[in-house]
């Protein structure tokens, strides 16, 4: 009950995508019916010629004859070639403006749906749902309708010409059409299938391709081979069976013209011994039989096409109507400046159908605060960042910047004023100057070249061997992690932001890695309103302030020092970290008695041990 609708409501949105180029299609259709009226007229030629020698006319009927033959062949072939330009030209518009809606789509769409789906599966559901799209689109505009009317041309000329051949001929019509609706059902659920077996196999594909170095580590190359190629094959096996089946419905129609040519020769023969008929109109016959069958295998085919696209269509409007629950709000408006105040208000969040990852957080930051975030993992520490960059949207509570809701803001204008560094920063695969723009694509080598010196990135550029042009490799792969980093921070300094989120920006890098990333940082966090998520608490005893998450709340709230002193899970998690690194002896009292810190003279062990000096040793 519920499929008449839906197949009626996918036609009219596919034929959108043709509403902007109906001139071009009114053309395309106007020469395609052309075309088609050509080939009604082809066998009547026949038919002149034919009866015209059999009635002793002289060569006359024959010279007229091939000339219109030769004048109808030079026209059917012009207008032909021209609709064909125009049909590709259309079909690769309607291509563009799809790719355009699904990427811009893509784009769009929470992070939430691209963690679900997984990048090869995105790809692979684009790629071919996109085709299948746009073989639908331009089969339903240029064979329908140029067939329908070829088909209702024939049939008018061949009553005309003598309705009990006609009759013959018309009986076998039906059956090629039969046949390809009783085929349809397996045709539709062997793309289905195929469309989740070709997702499955290259969203493993781009995982082994991206997870290479692991591959390798594990030296699971070949069973990582075979895996594939016996996924690739299994899949192969349902085409061949899909393509024993094609060939079985093709055959069958082909029969059933076969069945229609010997029924008209047989009749059409019997009438022309009577008398009943000329060997002419006979012929004419057999050639609008060979021209009839092609419109209505045609629009058999059409029907075979759209279903069998569906599996496609599907696919694209899966990616055009899924549910954006992050979307702007109509009234949204731009964010001109940021001062960068930052406040939590009973933020509670959770994802569907999981625990809480937040429960009831109140946190006031001023701007140009530091504030780092400590914790287990999955205490939320990167979740309560996303909020702020609205990747999600809390169940309960508020996100705020300057006392606005972040969800009255428009969200690429919210991102704009917020910068972030995480631990594996992505560069493109393309040159040092264009990763450090990426933020800022109008940016002036000058400003790149100062963003790289204050991010101490400029002298190892410069070693490269090409300089700010040396393209890096797909995510970076031809530079270190410590390089890498650097980059991501010069990208972060060029674009200014007056937020600022570092996501373990040094616990992948070496000491001296580490120092200099060191530098490049303090100069970045300079004056803005930076948060710092680290386990490493190297990274976090300069902050101005420690938020301690543990199971969604903010459990301890302090500098260093005070939550030394308080002697809690900051506190213990000091003494984990300095464990075998600062000898026994020297101790220093951090809260109650009991409670102990160790003192070390080989302060430079750890950045951040040094500020355990501050503290005095305690008596004998």
């Amino acid at each position: 009950m519920t499929e008449p609708p839906r197949a009626a409501s996918r036609t009219r949105r596919i034929l959108a995508y043709l509403r902007p180029h109906r001139r071009v299609v009114t053309a395309i259709l106007a020469l395609t019916l052309a075309v088609a009226v050509a080939n009604t007229i082809e066998p009547l030629v026949l038919k002149f010629i034919v009866d015209g020698l059999q009635e002793g006319e002289g060569t006359r009927p024959l010279l007229l004859g091939i000339g219109g033959l030769l004048g109808l062949a030079v026209v059917r072939e012009g207008l032909g070639g021209v609709s064909n330009w125009l049909t590709w030209r259309t079909r690769l518009h309607v291509h563009f403006a799809l790719m355009e809606a699904t990427v811009s789509r893509l784009h769009r769409l929470p992070l939430s749906f691209h963690r679900a789906e997984g990048v090869g599966a995105t790809m692979t559901r684009l790629e071919r749902g996109v085709q299948g799209f746009v073989g639908a689109v331009t089969t339903v505009a240029f064979s329908i309708v140029p067939a329908a009317v070829f088909l209702v041309v024939s049939v008018g000329v061949m009553l005309a010409l003598d309705w009990r051949l006609a009759l013959v001929v018309l009986a076998f019509v039906p059956l090629p059409a039969l046949i390809a609706r009783k085929a349809a059902p397996v045709q539709i659920e062997r793309e289905r299938t195929l469309m989740e077996r070709w997702t499955r196999i290259y969203s493993r594909f781009n995982e082994v391709l991206s997870g290479i170095l692991v591959v390798k580590s594990f030296a699971m190359e070949e069973a990582e081979k075979q895996r594939f190629l016996d996924d690739v094959e299994a899949a192969n096996r349902v085409v061949v069976r899909g393509v024993g089946l094609d060939s079985g419905v093709g055959a069958a129609q082909n029969l059933a013209v076969l069945l229609a040519r010997i029924s008209a020769i047989a009749v059409g023969g019997w009438l022309v011994v009577q008398g009943q008929a000329t060997l002419g109109t006979l012929l004419a016959f057999l050639g609008y039989i060979g021209a009839l069958f092609g419109p209505v295998q045609g629009l058999s085919d059409v029907y075979k096409t759209l279903r069998t696209a569906q599996v496609s269509l599907d696919q694209v409007f899966a990616i055009l109507d899924a549910e954006d629950l992050l979307c702007d709000a109509p009234d949204a408006a731009d964010v001109a400046a940021v001062h960068g105040r930052v406040s939590f208000d009973g933020v509670t969040f959770a994802h569907h159908g999981g625990p809480r990852l937040l429960d009831g957080i109140d946190l006031e930051v001023p701007p140009g605060q530091l504030v780092a975030l400590v914790g287990p993992s999955g205490a939320g520490k990167t979740t309560l960042l996303s909020l702020l960059q609205r990747f999600h949207d809390p169940q309960r509570g508020a996100v705020r910047i300057d006392g606005r809701d972040v969800r009255t803001l428009r969200q690429l204008s919210l991102r704009r004023h917020i910068g972030v560094v995480t631990q594996d920063p992505l560069l493109f695969n393309e040159s040092v100057r264009a990763n450090i723009a990426y933020g800022r694509p109008e940016a002036s080598a000058a400003e790149v070249e100062a963003a790289a010196r204050a991010a101490q990135a400029h002298e190892f550029i410069t070693r490269l061997p090409d300089g700010y042009e040396t393209v890096v490799g797909e995510r970076g792969n031809r530079l270190s992690t410590g390089e890498r980093q650097r980059i991501a921070i010069a990208r972060a300094l060029l674009k200014d932001p007056s937020v600022l989120i570092l996501d373990e920006p040094t616990s992948a890098l070496d000491a001296e890695s580490e120092a200099a990333v060191q530098e490049a940082l303090g100069r970045l966090v300079r004056g803005r309103t930076t948060f710092v998520v680290a386990h490493r608490l190297a990274t976090v005893v300069d902050a101005d302030r420690i938020l301690v998450l543990r199971d969604g709340r903010i459990a301890e709230d302090g500098t260093h020092r005070e939550l030394l002193a308080r002697g809690g899970y900051y506190a213990e998690l000091v003494r984990k970290q300095t464990r075998g690194l600062l000898p026994t002896g020297d101790v220093v009292p951090v809260a109650a008695p009991g409670r102990l810190a160790r003192r070390t003279d080989r302060m430079a062990l750890d950045p951040w041990v040094p500020a355990l000096g501050r503290f005095r040793p305690a008596p004998g």
